[in-house]
Protein backbone atom coordinates (compact mmCIF):
# COMPACT_ATOMS: atom_id res chain seq x y z
CA UNK A 1 0.00 0.00 0.00
CA UNK A 2 1.40 3.40 -0.96
CA UNK A 3 1.49 6.32 1.50
CA UNK A 4 -1.13 8.03 -0.66
CA UNK A 5 -3.50 5.05 -0.54
CA UNK A 6 -3.01 4.69 3.22
CA UNK A 7 -3.81 8.38 3.75
CA UNK A 8 -6.98 8.05 1.68
CA UNK A 9 -8.07 4.96 3.62
CA UNK A 10 -7.58 6.76 6.95
CA UNK A 11 -9.38 9.83 5.68
CA UNK A 12 -12.35 7.83 4.38
CA UNK A 13 -12.66 6.01 7.70
CA UNK A 14 -13.35 9.34 9.43
CA UNK A 15 -16.14 10.30 7.01
CA UNK A 16 -19.84 10.01 7.72
CA UNK A 17 -21.99 7.66 5.64
CA UNK A 18 -23.42 10.44 3.45
CA UNK A 19 -19.92 11.68 2.61
CA UNK A 20 -18.77 8.13 1.82
CA UNK A 21 -21.70 7.68 -0.58
CA UNK A 22 -20.94 11.00 -2.27
CA UNK A 23 -17.25 10.11 -2.58
CA UNK A 24 -18.09 6.73 -4.10
CA UNK A 25 -20.35 8.39 -6.68
CA UNK A 26 -17.84 11.17 -7.38
CA UNK A 27 -15.05 8.66 -8.02
CA UNK A 28 -17.20 7.07 -10.74
CA UNK A 29 -17.36 10.36 -12.69
CA UNK A 30 -15.15 10.96 -15.72
CA UNK A 31 -11.84 12.65 -14.91
CA UNK A 32 -12.88 16.08 -16.22
CA UNK A 33 -16.05 16.08 -14.10
CA UNK A 34 -14.10 14.93 -11.01
CA UNK A 35 -11.64 17.78 -11.55
CA UNK A 36 -14.46 20.33 -11.85
CA UNK A 37 -16.16 18.95 -8.74
CA UNK A 38 -12.89 19.04 -6.79
CA UNK A 39 -12.27 22.63 -7.88
CA UNK A 40 -15.75 23.70 -6.82
CA UNK A 41 -15.41 21.97 -3.45
CA UNK A 42 -12.05 23.62 -2.83
CA UNK A 43 -13.42 27.02 -3.87
CA UNK A 44 -16.25 26.61 -1.35
CA UNK A 45 -13.69 27.09 1.44
CA UNK A 46 -12.58 30.46 0.10
CA UNK A 47 -15.70 32.48 0.79
CA UNK A 48 -16.68 35.36 -1.46
CA UNK A 49 -14.07 36.30 -4.06
CA UNK A 50 -12.20 39.58 -3.60
CA UNK A 51 -12.59 41.60 -6.81
CA UNK A 52 -9.08 43.06 -6.46
CA UNK A 53 -7.55 39.60 -6.12
CA UNK A 54 -9.61 38.30 -9.06
CA UNK A 55 -8.40 41.23 -11.20
CA UNK A 56 -4.78 40.65 -10.15
CA UNK A 57 -5.02 36.96 -11.06
CA UNK A 58 -6.53 37.83 -14.45
CA UNK A 59 -3.56 40.12 -15.15
CA UNK A 60 -1.10 37.42 -14.03
CA UNK A 61 -2.77 34.77 -16.18
CA UNK A 62 -2.61 37.06 -19.20
CA UNK A 63 1.08 37.76 -18.50
CA UNK A 64 1.92 34.08 -18.25
CA UNK A 65 -0.09 33.19 -21.36
CA UNK A 66 1.69 35.93 -23.33
CA UNK A 67 5.10 34.53 -22.24
CA UNK A 68 4.13 31.04 -23.43
CA UNK A 69 2.63 32.27 -26.70
CA UNK A 70 5.71 34.39 -27.45
CA UNK A 71 8.02 31.44 -26.81
CA UNK A 72 9.71 33.21 -23.87
CA UNK A 73 8.56 30.42 -21.53
CA UNK A 74 8.14 26.80 -22.52
CA UNK A 75 6.65 25.66 -19.26
CA UNK A 76 7.27 22.31 -17.61
CA UNK A 77 5.51 19.08 -18.64
CA UNK A 78 2.92 17.87 -16.10
CA UNK A 79 4.71 14.54 -15.64
CA UNK A 80 7.84 16.39 -14.46
CA UNK A 81 5.91 18.70 -12.16
CA UNK A 82 3.97 15.80 -10.66
CA UNK A 83 7.14 13.77 -10.10
CA UNK A 84 8.79 16.75 -8.38
CA UNK A 85 5.77 17.29 -6.11
CA UNK A 86 5.57 13.59 -5.20
CA UNK A 87 9.30 13.52 -4.48
CA UNK A 88 9.02 16.54 -2.18
CA UNK A 89 6.05 15.02 -0.37
CA UNK A 90 7.90 11.73 0.19
CA UNK A 91 10.76 13.63 1.86
CA UNK A 92 8.43 15.16 4.47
Amino acid sequence: MTWRHAAVVLWVETMGEAAKRLLKEALELPEAERAELAAELMASFDGEPDPDVEAAWAVEIERRAARVLSGESEGVPWDEVRARIESELRRR
